[in-house]
């Protein structure tokens, strides 16, 4: 049997064929300038409603400086891996800068923040270990705890109570290592680590944060899940043992890290951490992106105030409508959309008013549950905002989403 014929038989290929031949198909746009509030493709202009540059910072002049600047002193990369020649001070000197930001001990990069929780999760659980996640972790958990040894479990999103029940069935010999997002990013709700610490405690398990869109959104200064539940009085910042993220959001530039104040922990994971050891580290105009936009981030607080002030605006403007945004707490705000065909057709029409945004489909969410992901920053003015609500409306009501 030819391995190739899965390609062609597969109803994902026959799906992708059927809604590239209808005009429905939602993916790979070719972008032809930077990641703003307004981008064009194929010379038309968007209004960018689907980007993850929370603090909008990837076309910031002193970003794209530093980056310019440390490739002219270190090269374009680094040609190795960080366990090997691929370490520059740089790198280290933004560890540093990163533990210190995440009030943690030590910090390590990695060269995406997908490869982060695939080398975290898959180093630390073995055989005889159960990790247990969220049903609406990221891939990137999931696929960290398929290529462990060890055995997975799942809750259902933030439901405590089966939290509790899936802890109580795992024996007490067992290594736990319980792994959420700090944000979701389809939900755009928070972990509920007020409910999760106790439980942890309770059944000596350790807590890992994912706080890819956490970061430069919740939290004293923008640091993330932890700090803002701590602000709150609701947890010890230390409750969390360890600290994953990207840089690929809020933080302008491409690449991940872990932080963690035991430091055998970190210590283990820099010398069995196939993601990191196997990896080219970082090249020097990311880190040195990275590094200039964290600077950025506490040294212009209003650019997290005004993206909450974006958020809270769209909102209660999406409620006003009429729109169903589930449990979005933060600047991502899912808009339901119902059936595949039906969602496909309201993204179909917000693309041709001038929006991008971004369909999510099973498997991504449950049947019938497909929603527009829309997410929003601190550069979108009030301007762009009023124009994005006009379509919202006149789209929605158009296909039947609002009356």
């Amino acid at each position: 049997m030819d391995i190739f014929e899965k390609c062609t038989t597969s109803p994902v290929t026959k799906l992708a064929h059927d809604y590239l031949h209808s005009g429905l198909y939602p993916y790979f746009r070719p972008i032809e300038t930077g990641q703003d509030t307004e981008v064009y493709i194929h010379g038309k202009k968007y209004l960018m409603l689907g980007s993850n540059s929370y603090l909008g910072l990837t076309s910031d002049p002193r970003v794209i400086e530093a980056a310019n600047e440390a490739t002219r002193k270190y090269g374009t990369g680094n040609a190795g891996s960080r366990f090997l020649n691929g370490t520059l001070d740089i790198h280290e000197k933004l560890e540093q800068k990163i533990a210190a930001l995440m009030n943690r001990e030590k910090a390590i990069l990695y060269s995406t923040g997908y490869q982060t929780n695939l080398g975290v999760i898959s180093a630390l659980v073995g055989k005889d270990d159960v990790v247990i996640t969220d049903k609406s972790d990221h891939a990137s958990i999931i696929d960290g705890c398929k290529l462990s040894f060890g055995e997975m479990v799942r809750f259902r999103h933030q439901d405590m109570e089966h939290l509790e029940k899936v802890l109580q069935k795992i024996p007490e010999n067992k290594g736990k290592l319980i792994v959420l997002d700090g944000v979701y990013s389809m939900e755009g709700d928070i972990a509920n680590l007020p409910g999760i610490i106790p439980l942890a405690k309770k059944y000596e398990a350790r807590v890992v944060v994912d706080d890819a869109h956490a970061i430069g959104v919740i939290g004293k200064e923008g640091r993330g899940t932890a700090s803002y539940w701590a602000e709150k009085g609701m947890i010890n910042e230390q409750d969390v043992d360890i600290i994953t993220g990207t840089f690929s959001k809020s933080w302008a530039s491409l690449g991940g890290f872990v932080a963690c104040s035991d430091p055998e922990v970190m210590l283990f994971l820099r010398h069995t951490s196939r993601a990191l050891i196997f990896s080219a580290s970082m090249t020097p105009g990311t880190v040195a992106s990275v590094s200039k936009a964290i600077d950025i981030q506490l040294e212009e607080p209003q650019r997290i105030e005004h993206l909450w002030h974006i958020t809270h605006r769209m909102r209660d403007a999406f409620l006003k409508m009429g729109f169903s945004i589930g449990r979005s707490e933060t600047p991502i705000i899912p808009i339901y959309a119902g059936e595949l065909h039906n969602a496909l057709t309201f993204w179909k029409e917000l693309t041709d008013n001038g929006l991008f945004v971004n369909p999510v489909v099973p498997p991504a969410v449950p049947p019938g549950d497909c929603l527009m992901r829309t997410s929003f920053m601190a550069t979108h003015t009030d301007e762009q905002m009023d124009r994005a609500l006009e379509i919202f409306e006149k789209v929605g009501k158009k296909v039947g989403i609002i009356k």
